[in-house]
């Protein structure tokens, strides 16, 4: 009875306080972009504000929930929980709901829930488990595949429902990847892979060919032992220019028009000034006016709920995705600072007690975790900054929305529970 009461006491406290200063925080926000006239009542339902106040609180409940729960009974039970969120995702093609052109909610009454946002822990629990068992071995191929297999099922499953932002997030397990073993070269491929598309788009098939020639030329002369034939290195650069050929194919006849142009603001592609100009009307207004409400915070800000460009509602949901420009309008940049080291803390603490677990799942997980809110904050924080092309997905914790903070959560705290019972490893 005693070892058990002492375990309630073994969480971990400093996660638990970044966690409650971003959401109270991030509430503070959302009262300010959304609010209209003066606030009278905080439990408005027909106010953003209202709705976050219930979804706070709901959040309270959730956390209990999930710490009352056994920490093997998520390793236990990680293959089913994966299952009912694929099922989840699956029943959206026949009973969802679309949103701004997306079929990734379902309605209930007046209220909406996303699954991809819970889909996220429950991918996170799955490759946990799979990497942790006995039998797996990340430097084998066969399960390379399977385990890749477990994150691309849900991501495909997102980006047919047109939700490409949610489906980028996927890409965060690649950390847990690298973490768990897996071999240098699929960095450096990743890494080739990136600059290849950018040169594709930015400069052409032609210069991207002499550029990768140049690149392939100089490593293949520079190598002592030249134990991989030169005809090796032909077939690369032959590889390189085909996925590069890919990429413009993929550019302009798969993309959708509002995504073409996203990139080619990003890219700086166009160079007409007239259909720049419409381009930047329609696609960037919501950036420029973002960038503008946060500039226009300089060092110490406006003041709570004097953000003349939040209060105006010149940037549209500006409490959802670009809450973070409300923080930089109204408290600057200390304020913004702020909010970048929580964040940062965040991460880095959770990266901190990952490696801390006896038990492989809880390290695996907690590397999920820490992947998972690095690209959330990063695509956001970028995205409003007009350092990445724009990209629907929120800020963890800060953005308006039920689905989102629940399942940022439940993500946060099913691991602080398995960190609270590492005592209990042998």
């Amino acid at each position: 009875m005693l070892r058990e009461n002492q375990r309630r006491f073994k969480f971990d406290w400093i996660t638990i306080i970044l966690f409650i200063l971003l959401v109270g925080f991030g509430y503070v926000n959302i009262l300010s972009a959304s609010h209209i006239g003066e606030i009278t009542n905080y439990f408005d339902m027909s106010q953003p504000y209202g709705k976050q106040t219930v979804f706070i609180g709901l959040s309270l409940i959730l956390i209990v929930l999930i710490l009352s729960f056994e920490a093997k009974f998520y390793e236990r039970f990680a293959s089913l929980i994966y299952i009912v969120a694929i099922l989840s995702l699956l029943g959206l093609f026949v009973f969802g709901k679309d949103v701004n052109g997306a079929r990734s909610w379902y309605g209930i009454g007046s209220m909406t829930i996303q699954p991809s946002e819970f889909a996220k822990f429950a991918t996170a629990l799955a490759v946990a488990k799979y990497i942790s068992d006995l039998q797996t071995n990340m430097k084998t191929l066969k399960d390379q595949i399977r385990v890749a297999a477990i994150i691309f099922t849900p991501a495909l499953l997102i980006l047919l429902q047109n939700d490409a932002g949610s489906t980028i997030v996927y890409l965060a397990f690649f950390f847990v990847f690298y973490r768990e073993g897996l071999q240098q070269v699929y960095l450096a491929v990743a890494l080739a892979l990136i600059v290849l598309s950018v040169l594709v788009l930015k400069y052409g098939i032609v210069v991207t060919a002499i550029v990768s020639a140049i690149v392939l030329g100089t490593r293949y002369f520079m190598r002592k032992k030249k134990r991989a034939s030169l005809i090796q290195y032909i077939l690369v650069l032959g590889i390189s220019i085909g996925f590069a050929y890919g990429v413009k194919l993929f550019y302009e006849h798969a993309l959708k028009p509002h995504q073409q142009n996203r990139i080619s603001l990003w890219l700086r592609l166009e160079k007409d000034p007239i259909k720049l100009e419409r381009m930047k009307k329609a696609e960037a207004y919501n950036l420029i006016q973002s960038e503008q409400a946060i500039s226009s915070g300089h060092f110490y800000g406006k003041g709570f709920l004097k953000g003349t460009r939040t209060t105006g509602k010149f940037v549209p949901e500006q409490h959802t995705d670009y809450i973070f420009s409300t923080v930089g309008e109204e408290w600057g940049f200390l304020g913004s600072s702020f909010v970048v080291i929580l964040f940062v803390t965040l991460i880095v603490r959770i990266l901190y007690l990952a490696e801390s677990q006896k038990s492989q799942f809880s390290r695996v997980y907690g590397y999920g975790v820490a992947s998972i809110l690095f690209v959330h904050f990063t695509i956001n924080t970028g995205m409003v900054m007009g350092l990445i092309p724009t990209v629907g997905i929120p800020l963890p914790f800060f953005s308006y929305g039920g689905s989102g903070l629940w399942g940022f959560t439940i993500l946060l705290f099913i691991f602080i529970k398995l960190d609270s019972n590492k005592i209990n490893e042998w």
